[in-house]
């Protein structure tokens, strides 16, 4: 069926703009505002089948449209997970994963999306993309699959994959530890990445969002002893260990494996943690940093009903750049604020969340109150805008994870080089020669939405 209307789009010169779970951030699904031609969404949720299951080889076959939380639920039901959970795993799909190099709170263990994926089939306007074996490396030239992961919608429609898969772990643990600046906490994270010993899920929060993780804690005003014991808890760590509140940052930590293996992780991790002055935290307060993430879609959501206006972005880092980014981009996006007209101050907050060897992804939150502001998105985006150039000047990604879309590709080709660009360029040309899916994405000349200036907001 995909096939059959790629063909008839092709034939009529419509556009065609892939829906998966709607989550992008990216501007990716917008439709350009430049485009005179008929454009239609194609909405893959109906294509969620897990087609086969290989317990043999550990690999799964899934149609493109099937949503994370539905490929979680369903496969934990056989004792199996592919191990991939992104903060939006309640919406987002496995096509749109694909489509934009995902990346997962359990990378860690189970790796991004391109370390998961053996094979994945794309219909484009010339064809369909497949490959006739699933196994796990082989040498055949340039890897054409590479093409589709990170295309954003660009070249073709994804319809299915072949992903990796484990057995369920039969222990899940969470943690958590507190300590006295984000500079100590960074430096934790360094040295569990360099020791090797990252579990599942590991994540680094500044002040500010711990700050608001605890403004979140329920109510215990009707347990005395709940809140006896939260007294001397702050005593414990305020007078006894001199954290001071407006200071200390927070990690929340999730461990699979056998018990024995859970075990050994939390003691590793624990001693790391020592040599940075952390202290450890219980596992509640991990079980709710974790699920944290998850939650802050909804608070965006919320706070528009109360003119807060807010969203994240991300990036990657060397080791070296990751404190200076933090506090370069708290800085730019306060003054960008300021000079914006914006009369009380901004939220910012950031998180080291997936680590490498080399470096880490940073995760930023940020939003204002838009009263009184005349174009609140335009705005908004001139506050993003002015971030990202902070962020590129000092050495990050693009993206780590988000994808370019329309909100980021004019940095695109200075990013990947000029040569690099007009690859990419070569690539759609070939692939799809008409623009069939012209979403406006990647390299497609013109912005749907001109970056705004000071002097027009």
């Amino acid at each position: 069926e995909v096939e059959a209307v790629v063909r008839l789009a092709n034939e009529h010169n419509v556009v065609i703009i892939p829906f998966g779970g709607g989550t992008s951030v990216s501007g990716a699904l917008t439709c350009p505002s430049n485009e005179e031609r008929m454009i239609v969404s194609l909405d893959m949720h109906r294509m969620n089948r897990i087609k086969w299951v290989d317990r043999e080889n550990m690999l799964v076959c899934m149609e493109a449209g099937i949503i994370g939380q539905d490929v979680k639920r369903r496969l934990e039901g056989m004792g199996l997970t592919i191990g991939h959970e992104p903060d939006s795993l309640e919406f987002s799909s496995l096509g749109g994963w694909i489509a934009t190099r995902a990346s997962g709170m359990k990378r860690s263990v189970y790796g991004n999306i391109e370390n998961m994926l053996v094979r994945c089939k794309m219909v484009t306007s010339v064809g369909t993309i497949d490959r006739r074996v699933d196994v796990p490396r082989l040498s055949m030239g340039p890897d054409v699959q590479h093409l589709v992961l990170g295309s954003e919608g660009t070249l073709g429609v994804v319809t299915e994959a072949v992903l990796t898969m484990r057995a369920l772990p039969p222990v899940s643990q969470y943690g958590s530890v507190l300590f006295p600046s984000f500079e100590q906490g960074v430096l934790f994270m360094r040295e569990v990445a360099r020791q090797g010993a990252s579990p599942a899920s590991i994540r680094l929060m500044d002040n500010e969002q711990f700050q608001l993780g605890h403004s979140l804690k329920p109510n215990k005003a009707g347990n005395p002893f709940a809140k006896l014991v939260d007294g001397f808890k702050k005593i414990y760590v305020t007078k006894w260990h001199g954290f001071d509140p407006s200071e200390m940052c927070f990690a929340t930590l999730m461990m699979e494996g056998t018990k024995e293996q859970v075990a050994a992780q939390s003691r590793r991790l624990g001693q790391i943690a020592g040599q940075f002055r952390g202290i450890d935290a219980g596992h509640e307060n991990g079980y709710r940093g974790y699920f944290l993430t998850f939650m802050i879609a909804y608070l965006r959501d919320f706070g528009v009903n109360f003119s807060f206006i807010a969203e994240s972005f991300e990036t990657t880092v060397p080791w070296s750049n990751v404190l200076m980014v933090c506090e370069a981009v708290k800085k730019r996006v306060n003054a960008t604020c300021l000079a914006a007209g914006i009369k009380t101050a901004p939220f910012v907050s950031s998180r080291v969340t997936q680590l490498y060897e080399t470096g880490a992804c940073i995760y930023f939150y940020f939003g204002f109150s838009w009263k009184g502001v005349k174009d609140p998105v335009g705005t908004f985006t001139l506050v993003e805008d002015a971030a990202r150039e902070e962020i590129l000047a000092l050495g990050g990604s693009l993206s780590h994870h988000h994808g370019v879309g329309k909100h980021r590709k004019r940095w695109l080709k200075p990013e990947i080089s000029e040569a690099g660009f007009e690859a990419l360029v070569s690539v759609k040309a070939a692939l799809d020669p008409r623009n069939v899916f012209g979403n406006g994405n990647l390299t497609a000349p013109g912005d749907a939405h001109p970056p705004p200036t000071l002097s027009k907001l």
